[in-house]
């Protein structure tokens, strides 16, 4: 074999290994999520216990309900996969994602700090935060009344709940707790004096326990989206496709039925709901 025989050689075998290299990386990168869902036929998604109207674990069972199960089948029917669902929490869901254990989490008010972590679709609806105070504590009519230290506040960690506690009330006593259901048992037993929430979830967990305390809707009245959350990834078809979802489910009035719907479970009718409650 000549030189230049011997270099064509050499070319060509280079060229044949880069061409497998490159095939084995485009067998092992990982797939977007949408691709995922539809090769898996599952859709995995975050759910949180004693949530309604968003989710109810019945205890007997362990079967899901509420809005967001609603609505997670019927965004799993237009992919043709079926719904899984992981327990977590409202602080927790956004580091499910990010750890690839879920692929949508429900209910996520898009912060600029989670939006450096997450993507989102667009809204679901839009609510306002409201507080539950225990009995016998004054009703605030502004955020500036909770303004004190001496007043006690319950907050669920990593929630926008605690953000806009932080927020809001910054001389208040801040307490924060694991999940929202131990923030609640502290108003509850009167280690804290209050609790923020949203609307949706504060005039649920009243009407499961009317002895709790008092609904109030301090002024300034605080509104914020509420959207579903994804991992952030340069494939956009998964979230192009939820944000549709969303927009198409909204105008259509769909959402407020399913949202309805969850109240409902708790025995909450339309005329139950102040009229801070959008859907």
């Amino acid at each position: 074999m000549n030189r230049r025989d011997a270099l064509t050689t050499v070319a060509l075998a280079g060229a044949a290994m880069a061409a497998a290299s490159s095939a084995a990386r485009a067998d092992t990168a990982p797939t977007s999520t949408l691709d995922r869902i539809k090769k898996n036929g599952v859709l995995r998604v975050a759910v949180i216990v004693g949530q309604e109207p968003y989710f109810h674990k019945d205890l007997a069972t362990g079967t899901w309900s509420g809005a967001c199960i609603d609505m997670a089948n019927d965004i799993a029917s237009k992919l043709g996969a079926k719904v899984e669902t992981l327990e977590s929490t409202w602080g927790n869901q956004i580091l499910d994602l990010q750890a690839d254990k879920v692929d949508l989490a429900f209910a996520v008010n898009p912060t600029p700090e989670r939006a450096l972590v997450i993507d989102f679709s667009t809204p679901i609806l839009v609510h306002s935060f409201t507080v539950i105070t225990k009995k016998g504590f004054a009703k605030p009519q502004t955020w500036a009344e909770l303004n004190k230290p001496e007043v006690k506040i319950a907050v669920d960690i990593g929630s926008t709940h605690e953000t806009i506690a932080r927020r809001y009330c910054p001389k208040a006593t801040i307490l924060g707790f694991k999940n929202r259901d131990e923030a609640i048992l502290a108003v509850a037993t009167g280690r804290a004096d209050c609790n923020v929430s949203l609307a949706v979830l504060s005039v649920s967990t009243l009407k499961k326990n009317p002895n709790l305390g008092d609904l109030a809707i301090p002024r300034p009245l605080l509104t914020l989206p509420t959207n579903m959350g994804i991992r952030a990834e340069s494939d956009r078809r998964y979230k192009d496709f939820l944000s549709a979802w969303a927009d198409y489910n909204r105008a259509m009035g769909q959402t407020r039925e399913w949202m309805l719907k969850g109240f409902q479970a708790v025995g909450l009718t339309p005329d139950d709901l102040p009229p801070e409650v959008q859907f």
